[in-house]
């Protein structure tokens, strides 16, 4: 008997020491982001002295070429660029747009052209509206209500749902696949209500697609902001003849070359073994991109510093990749996953954040239950950091293409309630990123990587 409370007490004590090692480690992991940060330096020369950076723009090389050089500063064992064939499309001149009640008598509303839009004729459009909450009810009206006319889809994120991600994927598609749809009716145009949960005068960008509809029936699609939305439903409510009018010079390009940045730590005892933690460099060009998804890029760099920082040497290889053209393309992370599946490497882990730099709640995960119980069992050694969501969900876009039934693919959840205020619209701005916040979101993601590594 006494032999067995011996080997119990043993086996205790192990454990609370492994516990206690797992404690401290993410104790200075918490520190180090928070007294030593160099995120939020990042992203401040990213924002502010580069810029918007869309997929195929001279911002989009230039922030190459500074985060290349920053991860070169870190000590990795390994920096590189790997090449990748990306759209080029360009916003041209700023938007035009106004609602005409009579001749003559109009009102001027905020819009901007949709990613991989076709421009306007060069005088614009003006055409009657027709106003819709969706792709379904524009069916049912059919070309004999539709041609000739511009569509004026008008359905807003759902305010109600808790998850702001939700509401967004509720109403997406209307920016989406809107054009394509309305053209099928003979529509002249589409104006589409920015997915944004608050009222205010900041049209938001986002991709658009024509699928298979050839150029000659492509037509012209721009967001208008909610306030601009509220505003038309209202005047055509009064008056169903009133005329909207909108001029845009955007322009689609050949494709051009860029690349997605990478760096890595080479595992001490499982080289051959990459974890994966990432976010897209590119962004649209009305704001920053301080968000959508600069914060990612710098608090992924973040986890490799701060592992260094704190002596920390991994078991595994664990890589940094900013992905390029995640907005309009997902380019980069279907090379990425190309290029590792042509090298047959095997990924265990990849970890995304995607979701702006606001405070960090915690993660999602798709892996499978065992995997998933084992992550869960972390959980009280996050609690002092306030990070309580540990749930299965949709990880990132960009390490999506790597999925399969041995890699734990994760997303970082920051609270969500202010991102779409600012999801590609002009106010994705540096100054809307607190520093402390940022730093928290890279600490939560390195103490994740830690544990991956060490027991996964």
């Amino acid at each position: 008997m006494k032999k067995l409370l011996l080997l119990v007490f043993l086996c205790t004590g192990l454990s609370l020491v492994a516990q206690t090692d797992d404690e401290k480690q993410l104790k200075a992991i918490y520190n180090t982001a928070l007294l030593d940060a160099r995120g939020y330096d990042w992203l401040e020369y990213l924002s502010n002295q580069i810029g918007g950076r869309l997929s195929g723009s001279l911002n989009a090389e230039m922030a190459v070429k500074y985060t290349k050089k920053q991860l070169d500063s870190l000590g990795l064992d390994k920096v590189w660029l790997q090449p990748v064939m990306v759209p080029k499309w360009v916003r041209g001149i700023p938007e035009v747009a106004y609602i005409e009640t009579a001749p003559g008598k109009t009102t001027n509303v905020p819009v901007c052209a949709l990613g991989g839009s076709v421009p306007t004729p060069a005088g614009g459009v003006k055409a009657q509206v027709v106003e819709v909450k969706g792709i379904d009810e524009l069916k049912k009206l059919g070309r004999e209500k539709i041609e000739g006319k511009i569509v004026f889809y008008n359905r807003p994120m759902q305010a109600d749902l808790i998850s702001t991600f939700e509401a967004y994927g509720g109403c997406v598609d209307q920016r989406y696949a809107g054009a394509m749809e309305a053209a099928e009716f003979g529509a002249v145009g589409t104006i589409v209500r920015s997915m944004n949960l608050r009222l205010d005068d900041y049209p938001h960008a986002g991709s658009m697609s024509y699928g298979d509809l050839p150029a000659a029936q492509r037509i012209p699609a721009a967001a208008i902001s909610t306030n601009g939305a509220e505003l038309l439903s209202g005047m055509l409510a009064l008056n169903p003849d009133i005329r909207f009018y909108f001029k845009q010079t955007c322009r689609q390009f050949e494709d051009v070359k860029s690349y997605n940045v990478i760096g890595e730590i080479t595992g001490s005892e499982h080289p051959d073994e990459v974890m994966v933690v990432g976010g897209h460099l590119d962004s649209w060009d009305l704001g920053d991109g301080a968000h959508d998804d600069g914060a990612g890029c710098v608090q992924s760099m973040e986890v490799l510093r701060l592992l260094k920082k704190t002596g920390y040497t991994p078991r595994h290889t664990i890589r940094v990749v900013l992905f390029m053209n995640e907005e309009n393309g997902l380019r980069g992370g279907n090379k990425y996953a190309e290029e590792a599946k042509a090298k047959n490497e095997k990924h265990l882990f990849a970890l995304e954040s995607d979701a702006g730099g606001f405070t960090p709640r915690g993660f999602t995960f798709e892996c499978n239950d065992g995997d998933f119980a084992r992550i869960e069992s972390w959980k009280p050694l996050f609690e002092p950091y306030l990070i309580h969501l540990f749930e299965k969900g949709y990880s990132g876009a960009d390490i999506r293409p790597l999925a399969g039934d041995d890699i734990i693919l994760a997303g970082l959840m920051p609270d969500s309630q202010r991102y779409f205020d600012h999801h590609h619209a002009a106010n994705d701005t540096f100054e809307h990123v607190n520093k402390r916040e940022l730093q928290l979101g890279a600490a939560t993601m390195a103490a994740l990587v830690y544990l991956v590594d060490k027991y996964m």
